[in-house]
């Protein structure tokens, strides 16, 4: 029997773009996924949306919901629900400061990031407050001027 070498190092699948526009993130945590294989292998072919989720705390457990996971093409019956409720793993005391912090700070756990590290599937996500929207514009306008220094600075051949 030979030995497939295990994956190493991170790769990225899917950013959350819309989480970094509609909020300040204040701390970042990394968390394990509970999928099922056909689940993996949309994932490994990149067909996951993070856009509209988040994450709650019931019975002591972490779930992300609202991820669109597509079914795998070849999947047939083994195929779940795409926006199933998906249990997240951390330790149990990480969940419960999580949840005290959600609950009394008035802040909401939000998924940054999906990735490989190594070989499992890790999510990252963010306690996050909320911005109002002249924090959106002040942060647009802050790309926006950051962009214009950049390309007067490269046209200049400020390197």
């Amino acid at each position: 029997m030979k030995r497939v070498p295990k994956q190493q190092g991170v790769k990225k699948i899917a950013d959350n773009r819309k989480a970094f526009h509609d909020y300040f993130v204040l701390e970042r945590f990394e968390a394990g996924i509970e999928l099922a294989g056909t689940e993996v292998k949309s994932i490994r072919a990149g067909q996951v949306n993070l856009k509209d989720s988040f994450c709650t705390v019931k019975d002591g457990e972490l779930f992300v919901r609202g991820m669109h996971v597509s079914p795998y093409e070849h999947g047939n019956i083994f195929n779940k629900d795409p926006v199933r409720p998906r249990r997240l793993l951390m330790h149990k005391r990480e969940i419960l400061k999580l949840n005290a912090r959600v609950m009394q700070d008035g802040v909401a756990l939000i998924p940054l990031s999906l990735y490989f590290k190594d070989s499992r599937v890790k999510l990252e996500l963010g306690l996050c407050k909320g911005k109002k929207l002249y924090d959106k514009r002040q942060s647009d306008a802050d790309r926006e001027s950051k962009r214009d220094i950049d390309r007067i600075m490269k046209e200049r051949k400020y390197e």
